[in-house]
């Protein structure tokens, strides 16, 4: 299928956000976080820019792209027909992971899904075909990956029909989930409709060390935030400490800015998000972006005195962080690992660990594969092996082969692991858990992103 994401559409893009930046500076006479840079760029009529106040106002911005997953998307296309357009007029693209279930192993699961939802995926094949939609069929990946991987670009401005959408800030675009309906309108010519948001800023010093991984940075955000802190906001990182985190660990974080309630989150254009997109054959793009790194951070002074352009600033010092635990059944519900047995002891957690789970499209990357691959290995080299299941979750067909290519699952088959489709399985409730008798109290460890508690 082609890339719709090309050269041209990012060239374009930029020339428009300049131009949009270069009036809005008139009108507000004050330096500019990446956030309202990217906002502005997006507007659909600059000249309302002068009356928006965050929080309050609404406004008209237009997207980039369109990205729909199998369950939301079948209501979106649905409702495009009416409009009797013959084709989208931006790019979109649907993703089928969301109706294949966890149960015995990749290659399995897949084919049992293209039997049981044979009707919904050739309605959405040969519908995307009549439309100019993009088709990613089931088993290439997780819709957030494969976002990332392929059409995601700094300073873009995209709507997904998914709430974990932000995941595309890690590569610094405004990527915002939305209802079926914002979609369709989109897709159909109109602009779409926004309460122009607040501003959270999170200011990064210092750098990640040992075992401390960007998902110990959302876990402590959410902890000082909670689930609703950062409503009707765009979470925006900034400091030097943003610098040493990687594009798909940066991708991490924004993901799960959808556990505080937030718009969105977004990082700004440095080099690792170059390295991404060189990495992903996308050096074109990087290229365009280099040249355009003035639109793609926030201005220098929003660093020097940040408290003057963001409704809320949290510092946080990586180099002091510890790993996080957070839950249960509430990413709000955060400690750092020193404090969790003494946490699980005075509530009377359940400490028996029935399921290890390792993926979804929070941690699903070639970083987080080899993370894992790492452990076992360390494992492996002390003759141990897995006690209880240990479930894997590649994010993408691209992710999958390479860490076959590379050696990482052939290390985590060793000990007993299995590896799922490249779908979101488990995280959405997709799982069939023959380990857990129905009403049996249990505890799991995952690196995933759920909201809710997990039941028989």
């Amino acid at each position: 299928m082609e890339i719709e994401t090309t050269p041209e559409l990012v060239s374009k893009v930029y020339k428009k956000i300049e131009e949009n930046i270069s009036k809005y500076r008139k009108l507000v006479n004050r330096p500019l976080t990446l956030t309202e840079k990217i906002l502005v760029g997006h507007l659909d009529d600059i000249e309302s820019a002068k009356d928006l106040e965050p929080g309050k106002s609404y406004s008209f911005l237009r997207p980039d792209r369109v990205a729909l997953q199998d369950v939301t998307g079948q209501m979106v296309i649905l409702q495009f027909m009416q409009s009797g357009l013959k084709r989208s007029t931006l790019p979109t693209t649907v993703h089928c992971d969301h109706l294949i279930r966890a149960k015995v192993s990749g290659d399995v699961d897949i084919k049992v899904a293209l039997d049981e939802n044979s009707e919904v995926y050739k309605f959405l094949e040969s519908s995307s075909r009549k439309y100019g939609i993009g088709f990613w069929k089931p088993g290439a990946g997780i819709i957030h990956q494969v976002v990332l991987e392929n059409y995601a670009f700094p300073g873009g401005l995209m709507i997904g029909t998914d709430s974990h959408t932000p995941n595309a800030g890690g590569l610094g675009m405004l990527a915002i989930g939305v209802g079926g309906l914002d979609a369709t309108e989109v897709m159909a010519g109109f602009p779409w409709e926004l309460l122009y948001p607040k501003r959270i800023g999170i200011h990064l010093k210092g750098e990640l060390n040992g075992w401390v991984a960007p998902k110990d940075i959302i876990l402590y955000v959410a902890w000082k935030l909670t689930v609703s802190g950062g409503t009707n906001a765009i979470v925006e990182y900034f400091g030097p400490g943003t610098k040493s985190i990687s594009c798909t660990g940066k991708a991490t974080i924004t993901n799960m800015g959808a556990e505080i309630g937030a718009t969105c989150s977004v990082f700004p254009y440095d080099d690792k998000m170059e390295v991404y997109l060189k990495s992903t054959n996308r050096e074109q793009i990087a290229d365009i972006a280099n040249k355009h790194r003035d639109i793609l951070v926030a201005d220098p002074e929003v660093e020097q005195n940040p408290e003057k352009y963001f409704d809320k600033v949290i510092e946080i010092d990586l180099s002091a962080l510890e790993p996080y635990i957070a839950g249960p059944h509430t990413p709000d519900l955060a400690r750092p690992i020193s404090a969790l047995a003494e946490d699980v002891k005075q509530n009377k957690y359940l400490d028996t660990i029935s399921v290890a789970l390792i993926g979804s499209c929070t941690n699903s990357s070639y970083e987080d594969m080899t993370r894992a691959a790492s452990v076992a290995e360390q494992a492996k080299s002390h003759g141990m092996n897995v006690k209880i299941p240990l479930l894997v979750t590649p994010g993408s067909e691209q992710i999958r082969a390479t860490i076959e290519r590379d050696g990482q699952m052939h290390t985590l088959n060793e000990i007993g692991a299995t590896v799922l489709a490249n779908a979101c399985g488990p995280c959405i409730g997709q799982w069939n858990r023959p380990e857990i008798k129905p009403g049996e109290p249990n505890t799991i460890v995952t690196s995933f992103n759920p909201k809710f508690p997990w039941k028989k």
